[in-house]
């Protein structure tokens, strides 16, 4: 082995002290790498680590933290007069009046309150469920993901839950998807949504579409807010926005480009749920069709079932339908918002009926405070 001479080695690494200053400068830089290291590493495991939109099963707390931007204003314009004009409605007001109607007086032992049965008409086979309104122990209401006490929206979000996860752990006579969502992280519930008498979503923006509303007394309507007004909300037991109307006033009305629909899976033959009720008003209807079709064939569909109103609800991939705690049709997809039926062998939370209990009460106020003196 040769070795350098003193001369070469102190031209490499200079004197001593300089040694001395080249290893602490090597030192220093390695801390420096290091630490350089640890703060990517963090950073890295900060962007992997999976966000409350991604895992939704997370604690509200969390989900809270979590604030989206307000989204654009509703692009698309409401119709014209003259459009209007073209299917026979004037120019809106403000809020839609619903006209009078007796209320939905309950009773207990009804024979069938909530049946269900597989139908075909015309060669078109369907799953129908009939809810009677004026039975004591059915009520109409809305799941949320992983037990969500508001709605996706702009502002928060709890992400979707499979619709086998909403069977298991909620005993419902029937469940099926309600509205649409929208395709981008937030998973925004399209359309406002009341369940319980409480507000799960409200939106100013999102006024497109047909609405569903059971009043106090289970009294029912049913409204295209671009054409007859927008829903008075807050006299809302539930409510559920989606659309396009197929039936109005007991005629086929189809006319989603005045609601505010434009995409093509809405607009096009695919598969079909709807919802609807009779003249009578003492029931809901929710179908599922089980071939696809187009919104008028949709539509001459409910007619024929007896709809004298009636709307079209998210299908798709989103169609899914349960009952008596067996998935008939599983969804394509995680849902964020699900319909489920109660009855006397499926009871409803006692939550829900103190809340309807409670509805009835400041509603029969609110009504006699708004009713003008005869003096």
């Amino acid at each position: 082995m040769m070795i350098a001479p003193r001369a070469n080695i102190e031209t490499v690494f200079g004197t001593k002290s300089s040694r001395k200053v080249f290893r602490f400068s090597v030192v220093v830089c390695s801390l420096i790498f290091l630490t350089g290291c640890s703060v990517l590493e963090q950073k890295f495991k900060e962007l992997m680590r999976p966000s409350p939109i991604e895992h939704p099963g997370q604690s509200q707390s969390v989900q809270e933290q979590k604030q989206w931007p307000e989204p654009p204003r509703f692009s698309i314009p409401p119709p014209t007069k003259e459009e209007l004009a073209a299917v026979g409605l004037p120019e809106p007001p403000p809020f839609f009046i619903p006209e009078p109607q007796k209320p939905n007086k309950r009773h207990r032992g009804r024979k069938n309150p909530v049946k269900f049965e597989k139908r075909k008409i015309g060669g078109i086979a369907f799953y129908q469920t009939t809810i009677d309104l004026t039975d004591f122990d059915t009520y109409l209401s809305v799941l949320l993901p992983h037990n969500a006490t508001q709605a996706n929206s702009s502002e928060i979000s709890y992400g979707a839950e499979n619709f086998e996860s909403f069977v298991t752990d909620h005993k419902g006579a029937v469940l099926m998807n309600g509205t649409f969502f929208s395709k981008d992280k937030e998973q925004r519930v399209m359309g406002n949504l009341v369940s319980d008498g409480k507000v799960l979503k409200y939106s100013r923006w999102e006024n497109y579409g047909t609405t569903i509303g059971i009043r106090a007394e289970n009294k029912l309507e049913m409204v295209t807010a671009r054409a007859e007004g927008q829903p008075q909300w807050d006299k809302h037991w539930f409510s559920l926005t989606c659309g396009p109307r197929l039936l109005r006033q007991g005629e086929i009305w189809v006319h989603p480009e005045i609601e505010g629909f434009r995409d093509s899976h809405v607009l096009t033959i695919g598969p079909r749920q709807a919802m609807g009720y009779p003249k009578s008003k003492d029931r809901i209807y929710l179908v599922t069709f089980l071939y696809g079709l187009s919104l008028e064939k949709e539509a001459e569909m409910m007619k024929k079932i007896g709809c004298y109103e009636a709307m079209n609800l998210d299908g798709g991939a989103s169609r899914a339908l349960a009952h008596n705690g067996s998935i008939i049709i599983k969804a394509g997809r995680p849902l964020t918002n699900v319909l489920i039926v109660y009855d006397k062998n499926h009871p409803a939370p006692k939550e829900t009926i103190k809340s309807w209990e409670h509805f009835q009460e400041l509603q029969t106020d609110s009504d006699e405070s708004e009713t003008p003196s005869s003096n």
